[in-house]
């Protein structure tokens, strides 16, 4: 096991090292952290959002509330989690193959990018991973009840990270559960992993969203109305960046070509590695990953009408294991006159792939950490106006601005709409309310007759213009 053993201590290591520790959190994170943070008002949970990561951070925020401490930890987590989705698979392949596989996933800068963030993506795809590792393995040893344990457990992690891409990850292991009927442990196994971890969304639905239906259709509009759309223009434009894409009408970014490549490569590795272990006598071993590989991805290729890098991590992690096995085939199977050159080739394209991804890393983390320090200067700048104690913010970046400023955030327009203009309103006599504009946002008539004040970022541009509603304590 030593292989896998070391790809997840170097993942871990390489998140502590080139994901700088102290980098703020950001918009999403600050959501999923302030649900368990003990001095911080929690933010509005929107009905798409699940609490897994919550609860992977809560045992850290209960104790401190460093940034850094959280980055490490959840790279430490990442990096043990990555080994034992790993370790699923040991009866199944070569465990160098796996580690290939493993490496190949573990540094695509996206994954590193997100490792140490509190955010879901990552999560999911080494649920999946590890699920699919399980059935199969379940399905090699049917007396066995380790890997039906492992099942249940993989997809409910899984599922406790988000529901639907859970769903979908499963749908293929439920349609060979299905053909292998007699052995009924396998299909209860798949099922009951996706209730225990999705159960607490199902509760939280009718608590607050009024049922399964309405949380789903509410789900729906915030992320623009769920429907088919080629979503695959989208997803390569925000292939290298940006972190979010909505909506999607940024240039194409991919020069020099080396940084995209592997991403229209990858179904040609996929597909061979498919062939190669089918001609080995190994075929569902292959076939399986890349079957939920690319139905975890259906989604976000074809049915929503934005994008971001981070979405297909599930797909990466389960579609790397066949890509891996075509890698090795190449290096060790091919005619021996040929193999020389083979391994040069195969050499030289993963040592660039290595460096394209790397340098695509550095890039995001330097433009996260300048945006995200300048976060908590401006939260210090709203402190200086009075925003302290009891206050609450609403408009531009209100969610993470309240995180850093320790005040209660509320949205009137957008996605996380929670409240009316009547409601906030009368919130103003509660609370020391803030209204936070864009320098050419258009003020809303409530806001009128409120205090004007701008507040710049810290190059000394003027960032935010904050109009301060009357208050007397």
């Amino acid at each position: 096991m030593r292989w896998i053993a070391l790809v997840g201590a170097l993942f871990a290591l390489s998140q502590v090292v080139f994901v700088t520790p102290s980098m703020g959190l950001g918009w999403d994170e600050t959501v999923y952290v302030s649900q368990v943070t003990p001095h911080i008002p929690a933010e509005f949970f929107s009905a798409p959002r699940s609490r897994g990561i919550s609860l992977l951070v809560a045992p850290l925020v209960a104790v401190t509330d460093s940034t850094s401490a959280l980055r490490i930890y959840l790279a430490v987590v990442a990096g043990a989690g990555l080994f034992l989705a790993l370790l699923a698979w040991r009866r199944l392949r070569d465990t160098r193959v796996l580690a290939l596989g493993g490496a190949l996933f573990a540094t695509l800068w996206v994954t590193e990018f997100y490792g140490p963030q509190a955010m879901p993506n990552v999560w999911i795809g080494l649920g999946g991973l590890a699920a699919v590792g399980c059935f199969l393995d379940a399905l090699r040893r049917p007396a066995a009840r380790a890997p039906l344990f492992g099942l249940v457990v993989a997809l409910a992690v899984a599922a406790l990270m988000r529901p639907s891409d859970a769903a979908f990850l499963a749908l293929p292991l439920a349609v060979v559960a299905l053909r292998h009927w007699r052995r009924r442990r396998l299909l209860l196994a798949v099922l009951g992993g996706l209730f225990a971890g999705a159960v607490e969304w199902i509760v939280e639905a009718y608590v607050r969203f009024g049922g399964i239906g309405e949380r789903l259709h509410l789900s729906s509009l915030n992320e623009g109305g769920l429907g088919l759309h080629w979503a695959v223009g989208d997803v390569l434009r925000s292939l290298n960046g940006p972190t979010l894409c909505r909506p999607c009408t940024v240039g194409w970014r991919h020069k020099p070509l080396e940084l995209t490549i592997w991403w229209v490569l990858l179904p040609v590795l996929v597909v061979g590695g498919v062939l190669v272990e089918r001609r080995a006598g190994r075929l569902a071993p292959a076939l399986l990953p890349a079957l939920c590989g690319f139905s975890v991805a259906c989604p976000y290729l074809f049915m929503i009408t934005y994008s971001a890098p981070r979405f297909l991590i599930p797909a990466y992690a389960l579609l790397f294991i066949p890509a891996a096995s075509l890698i090795a085939w190449l290096v060790t199977s091919v005619r021996p006159q040929r193999r020389r050159w083979t391994r040069i080739a195969v050499a030289l394209g993963l040592a660039l792939q290595l460096a394209s991804q790397y340098a695509l890393l550095y890039r995001e983390v330097e433009y996260t950490v300048i945006g995200h320090s300048n976060e908590t200067y401006v939260a210090a700048a709203l402190h200086r106006l009075g925003l302290t104690g009891a206050c609450l913010l609403t408009g531009e970046d209100a969610e993470p601005l309240g995180y850093y400023s320790d005040c209660h955030s509320a949205e009137i327009y957008g996605n996380d709409a929670d409240i009316t203009t009547a409601g906030l309103l009368a919130e103003t006599t509660k609370y020391r309310t803030a209204l936070l504009l864009y320098p050419t946002d258009a003020v809303p008539s409530y806001a009128h007759t409120w205090t004007r004040r701008t507040v710049n970022s810290s190059s000394g541009q003027p960032d935010y213009v904050v109009y301060l509603a009357p208050y007397s304590a």
